[in-house]
C-alpha cells in the first residue's frame, strides 16, 4: 500500500514538472537536435571545424554569394578556375593585399577543398544591382559581338579554368576589365587583354552591367 501512495506521489510530482517545464524542455531537446544536425553537416563538407571556406564568408557571402558588388561571388565558380587564381595569388602573379598573404598559408588540399566546395554551390543572381537600361543593351550588344560565350559557356557561368561571369558584382567586373586593359592582370589565352584594350572606358562599364545583371543558369 505504502509503495502504491509513494508510486502515486512520484508521478504526481513528475506531472506537474512536466507540466511546468514541459516546453523548456520540448525547446531544449529541439535546440539539441538542431546543433546535432548542423554540426553533422558542417563536418560532412570538408571535415571538423575550422573550414578554410570559413575565412571566405566576410567578403564572398554566405556559401559563395557575395553581397558586395566589389567582392567577386565564388558559388558556381569551376573548381580548376579557382584552384588557378589562388595558386597566381600565392605566387604574386595577381595582387591583392588581402587574397595573397592568405593564399600562400594554403596547402595543396586545402585549395583543392575550397575549389570543389565553392563549385557545388548554387550561383545566386546579383539581386542587389540596379543596371542602367542604356549601358544594359549596349553591354549585351558587346559581349555577344566579342564571343565572350566561346569561352565561359552559352550562359557565361564558366568552364574548366573560364571563370563565371554572370550576376558577378559590378564594381568587381569593371576592376577586372580595368586591369586587363592596363596589363595589371593577365590570362594564358590574351583574349581578355585584347578585349579590355580595345574597348573604351564607357564599352567597359558597358558589360560590366549587363554581366552583374545577367543572373547565373545551369547549362
Amino acid at each position: 500500500m505504502k509503495k502504491r501512495i509513494l508510486l502515486g506521489a512520484v508521478a504526481l510530482v513528475a506531472s506537474g514538472l512536466l507540466a511546468w517545464f514541459g516546453p523548456d524542455l520540448l525547446g531544449f531537446y529541439r535546440l539539441d537536435r538542431y546543433i546535432s544536425a548542423s554540426t553533422a553537416a558542417y563536418d560532412a563538407d570538408s571535415g571538423p571545424w575550422p573550414h578554410v571556406t570559413d575565412a571566405c564568408v566576410h567578403c564572398h557571402g554566405v556559401k559563395g554569394n557575395s553581397l558586395h558588388q566589389g567582392y567577386p561571388s565564388l558559388a558556381g565558380q569551376p573548381a580548376p578556375y579557382v584552384a588557378a587564381q589562388l595558386h597566381k595569388f600565392a605566387s604574386g602573379e595577381r595582387a591583392n593585399p588581402t587574397m595573397a598573404p592568405l593564399a600562400m598559408t594554403m596547402s595543396e588540399t586545402e585549395i583543392s577543398h575550397l575549389a570543389e566546395h565553392f563549385a557545388r554551390q548554387p550561383a545566386g543572381a546579383n539581386r542587389y544591382f540596379m543596371p542602367e537600361a542604356a549601358l544594359l543593351g549596349k553591354g549585351k550588344q558587346l559581349v555577344a559581338s566579342g564571343g565572350c560565350a566561346a569561352c565561359h559557356g552559352s550562359g557565361l557561368t564558366g568552364h574548366d579554368t573560364f571563370p563565371r561571369l554572370a550576376g558577378q558584382g559590378y564594381d568587381y567586373l569593371l576592376a577586372q576589365f580595368d586591369a586587363f586593359a592596363a596589363g595589371k592582370r593577365s590570362e594564358p589565352s590574351g583574349m581578355m587583354k585584347a578585349i579590355a584594350t580595345a574597348a573604351s572606358a564607357e564599352d567597359r562599364k558597358a558589360m560590366a552591367t549587363y554581366l552583374a545583371s545577367l543572373a547565373p543558369r545551369k547549362e
